[in-house]
């Protein structure tokens, strides 16, 4: 990401989601997997078609992971000294940008969970950017 700078503007803060971001998008998909696995056991067991049925599902469920984690890998968080940007998307990328100056302040926000983990919020007026890693350094970043 170095391109589109201003001169003189330095990038301080540059980072994917934190890995706690994939937890509720990821649910469904591995329960769904669990489910299917039931059904290739019961497949072996029981009647081969349910076999099938299973192994479709888990190829659904794969299909599903990997699209989930490529877009969470996809996404990259940017804080320079005049704007903070997400950029995100696969085959598309986009770019949500909002610029410092106008903003009346950037803040952090922790949770108890982000604190134990190690994760957290950076606010810019109405922009909001959830699961941005904490490493140590983000409240000194923000001023």
């Amino acid at each position: 990401m170095g391109r589109g700078l201003a001169p003189g503007e330095e990038i301080r803060l540059q980072a994917r989601p934190h890995g706690v971001a994939l937890v509720r998008p990821l649910t469904r998909p591995l329960a769904l997997a669990a489910a299917a696995t039931g059904l290739v056991v019961a497949g072996t067991l029981v009647a081969w078609p349910l076999g099938m049925v299973g192994a479709l599902v888990l190829a659904f469920s794969a299909l599903a992971v990997f699209r989930i984690v490529l877009r969470w890998d996809r996404t990259e968080l940017v804080l320079t000294t005049e704007k903070l940007l997400v950029v995100y998307g696969v085959a598309q990328r986009r770019a949500a940008a909002v610029s410092l100056s106008r903003v009346p302040a950037l803040e952090w926000e922790q949770g108890i969970l982000g604190r134990v983990l190690g994760y957290g919020t950076i606010i810019a007026g109405d922009f909001e950017v959830p699961y941005v890693p904490a490493r140590g350094r983000i409240p000194q970043l923000l001023d």
